[in-house]
């Protein structure tokens, strides 16, 4: 078993890496493996709608590190992304990351996943339900902890002073590895995923439309 721990920030070792760090350490101890990704402090390209990827065909047609990560993400079995708190929410590197990341992604349905935050402040809790939104639209579980999932400093420095935070981050990578097993051990036993029924995509201006026109 391994998770797939995404750093979102622009600085590859600062206090989100601390966090997701924490989380790796504990997934090792529990016995599943994991590999943080870096996505870089390079430009990344917003998604474009063009609809050549198919909508879930596992690839972009901008192939930077999004794709290094979809590669990656179909051989793990779990996914941590963590972020810094750009103005409550998170960066825009990221945000354009994740976008193309989950419209292009095929490798998503009933895994595991949770959202990491650091910030100096505040703003943590708003971001955790942004990239939570990623998770629930995808069919992924979502993997708790003894507190929202979030550190707090400016540098790695100060992290290690958030005890609480840091043991937010090892309980969350028990839950995940506890998690991980339970499905190991209902797939043994039989235990069949969910079937997924056709889409059904609907548009509410038209439906708007129609009852303004029923009146």
């Amino acid at each position: 078993m391994k998770v797939l721990l995404i750093n979102g920030s622009p600085h590859e070792h600062g206090c989100t890496n601390r966090a997701l760090e924490e989380v790796a350490a504990s997934l090792k101890t529990n016995g599943v493996d994991s590999e943080i990704f870096w996505i870089g402090k390079g430009a990344i390209h917003g998604c474009i709608a063009c609809g050549q990827c198919g909508g879930n065909s596992n690839h972009c047609v901008f192939d930077d590190t999004v794709n290094e990560a979809l590669v990656k993400m179909q051989q793990s079995d779990g996914l941590i992304v963590g972020s810094p708190v750009y103005y409550a929410s998170l960066n825009g590197a990221l945000s354009a990351f994740l976008d193309r990341m989950f419209y292009a992604g095929a490798c998503f349905h009933h895994k595991p996943a949770a959202a990491v935050t650091s910030a100096r402040r505040a703003g943590t809790t708003a971001t955790l339900d942004i990239i939570q939104k990623y998770f629930t639209i995808s069919q992924m579980p979502v993997v708790s902890s003894q507190y929202w999932n979030m550190v707090h400093g400016s540098c790695p420095e100060d992290v290690e002073k958030d005890l609480e935070g840091l043991q937010t981050m090892r309980t969350l990578g028990k839950n995940m590895a506890w998690m991980l097993k339970c499905f190991e051990a209902g797939k043994a036993a039989g235990v069949a995923l969910p079937q997924t029924e056709r889409d059904y995509k609907t548009n509410f201006i038209r439906y708007m439309m129609q009852f303004k026109w029923e009146q």
